[in-house]
């Protein structure tokens, strides 16, 4: 036996369950959050794994020699600064690609604070919005006064 075939919903029914836009439905603070998140995480994937792969390609020593392998691993091999690693993602060194994989790593959370700042603010929370504004304050100043070594 086959079951029988389903009815349409009657007016009643169909105007009795609110159709939400799809506009609407992508502008949630959850779905914002979770976008930002998501992309960042798979940007900072995408260039480490870039910049692995430019690395190991172009020095097939590294895979072989341990003397080629500590010399890549060494603290002065890479980039240190900002100017520095843009400027090696230019010249497309694979060292640069993987120190900017791990900035946007970094930056990711800190935008997330930001954007949640944002939200609160159109959303008119002042509690919320001062809060985020101090962790906001304290994470910049952090970046602000950090140093390398």
């Amino acid at each position: 036996m086959s079951p029988a075939p389903s009815e349409p919903p009657s007016p009643q029914e169909t105007s009795a369950t609110p159709a939400v836009p799809h506009e609407e439905a992508l502008l949630t603070p959850e779905l914002l959050i979770s976008q930002l998140l998501r992309g960042g995480v798979l940007l900072s994937l995408s260039l480490v794994t870039c910049g692995m792969a430019m690395t190991f390609l172009r020095h097939p020593d590294y895979f072989s020699s341990p003397d080629a392998l500590q010399r890549l691993t060494s603290p002065d091999s890479v980039p240190h600064r900002l100017p520095d690693v843009f400027e090696g993602v230019l010249a497309v060194r694979g060292q640069s690609f993987v120190m900017a994989g791990l900035l946007v790593m970094i930056t990711v959370p800190v935008l997330r604070v930001a954007l949640s700042l944002g939200i609160f603010r159109a959303q008119k929370d002042r509690a919320f919005a001062a809060i985020t504004t101090g962790v906001l304050a304290l994470l910049l100043l952090a970046f602000l006064l950090g140093g390398v070594e």
